[in-house]
């Protein structure tokens, strides 16, 4: 089993909604599959908890809404973040990336060493193209997350 888990998601027909996949296909080639495993997703769900307690590091990767001033189109974001912050469950078949972690925290006293990489979007109608701001930013993007992996090597 790899060390660590690349979780993308998103939905790659939805223009800057698809930049977690585009990530994952850049990011691919540059690791064994015995290193590395990566999951191209529409969304979180419950099950992925049994998923992520098999790994030291899992990176999730996803395309953010803008949220002002403070989050301009193609602007990345990096956060580490663990299970057990008692974030409220809600009766729904999406999760965010926290509630993921928690379940497995929960469920099998996993808790991984987690980050939540997130590149700000700027349009996210039909499509399958990133906006100009989210594609200059992919190649930093990957490179950050080959940065984590490379810190997550025992």
């Amino acid at each position: 089993m790899p060390a660590a888990l690349i979780v993308a998601y998103g939905n790659p027909l939805r223009s800057d909604d698809g930049l977690a996949w585009r990530a994952a296909d850049a990011l691919a080639p540059k690791f064994s599959e015995s290193d590395v495993e990566i999951f191209r997703l529409h969304q979180l769900t419950p099950e992925l908890a049994d998923t992520v307690r098999n790994f030291g590091t899992v990176i999730f990767v996803d395309a953010a809404s803008c949220d002002g001033i403070q989050n301009k189109p193609g602007m990345i974001r990096l956060e580490e973040v663990r299970g057990g912050t008692s974030e409220p469950a809600r009766f729904s078949h999406v999760l965010s990336p926290t509630k993921v972690l928690d379940l497995a925290l929960q469920l099998y006293r996993a808790s991984p060493r987690a980050f939540i990489i997130t590149v700000t979007g700027e349009k996210f109608d039909h499509g399958d193209s990133l906006s100009a701001p989210v594609a200059s930013a992919l190649p930093e993007l990957v490179a950050r997350i080959e940065h984590l992996i490379k810190q997550s090597d025992p």
